[in-house]
């Protein structure tokens, strides 16, 4: 098909590659001060929805000011559901959000393609793109990109972890989406209730009806064991990594507790910082469990590392 200047291609040159969205010049600014950037797309590619974050970066935070350092929240739901603007049922997002902002960090939550629209390692791509786009903004934004810090729940706990402990050494795991090229390590990282071990919840989960797993990895997980491996952040345990901190219930029986303590075996014994905190008795989401003292210290936790990350002027 042709039009009076020639022939007609879909896309047109300009469209062919999806530009990365610049955050946009005029914030909205809440009561309280807040600036936040609602909906700002990471990266965009064609076939998938565009992959967005929200960022609200805290009062006091004005030019001229130190800017603060930033944590990306990356929700749970057994990477097919969840939304980045929502917490479990568990916890308000006043109290998690908000009190990472009253101690004077960013916050960042982020959207990632789900299981059924894209198979791992595309969960991984979509926070380190994240990251990448957070750090490459990051004067544009009003934060510091040199002090991030990861904070998941479940399946989000699971890639908080497994990003914070990749770095940048595999280009595989790294992937090209959004800002294609950057710097992804992190200053820490809080895991509540993460999946630590892919390749133990072939057993574990094996009498689900609909395994979570295969959909996961994008096939029978059983015939991919290397692939369920390489998924699990205990592989790279053995690594340079940043402080952990790993909260879990005893009692879940959605993700046993023995990820989270195999996890912080292998980081503490690798001579790394890893914390690890049971919550007797909590199920999966902390049902039976007093939650204001675990994000409490999971605030306090992100603080003082990134912070500490600032005086030694390292990521």
């Amino acid at each position: 098909m042709e039009s009076e200047t020639g022939p007609i291609t879909w896309p047109p040159p300009e469209l062919a590659v999806a530009p990365v969205q610049l955050p946009p010049t005029a914030p909205a600014v809440g009561e309280d001060g807040v600036r936040r950037y609602d909906g700002l797309s990471y990266a965009t590619n064609s076939g998938y929805r565009p992959r967005l974050l929200d960022l609200s970066v805290p009062a006091g935070a004005e030019a001229g000011a130190e800017p603060p350092a930033v944590v990306v929240w990356i929700h749970g739901g057994a990477w097919m559901e969840g939304d980045r603007r929502y917490p479990p049922p568990t916890v308000s997002a006043d109290l998690l959000f908000g009190s990472l902002l009253r101690a004077g960090l960013a916050v960042a939550t982020i959207d990632y393609r789900h299981a059924r629209e894209a198979p791992f390692p595309a969960q991984l791509h979509d926070v380190k793109a994240a990251i990448r786009y957070l750090r490459h903004y990051a004067g544009t934004l009003g934060i510091d990109g040199t002090r991030i810090g990861l904070w998941g729940e479940s399946a989000g706990g699971h890639l908080a972890a497994l990003a914070g402990l990749t770095g940048t050494a595999d280009p595989e795991l790294e992937g090209t989406e959004g800002i294609a090229e950057g710097d992804t390590t992190v200053a820490a990282v809080v895991d509540w209730y993460g999946v630590a071990d892919v390749a133990a919840l072939l057993t574990e989960w094996s009498s689900e009806p609909d395994n979570p797993l295969t959909t996961f990895l994008g096939t029978d997980p059983t015939a991919r064991p290397r692939l369920a491996a390489t998924a699990g952040p205990v592989t790279y345990a053995h690594t340079s990594a940043p402080p952990f901190l790993l909260i879990h219930g005893t009692d879940d029986t959605v993700v046993p507790f023995a990820h989270s303590e195999r996890l912080a075996d292998l980081l503490q014994a690798a001579g790394n910082h890893a914390e690890l905190v049971p919550v007797p008795g909590a199920e999966h989401i902390f049902l039976n469990a007093d939650i204001a003292p675990l994000v409490t210290r999971s605030v306090a936790f992100l603080t003082y590392h990134l912070h500490r990350s600032r005086q030694q002027g390292v990521r």
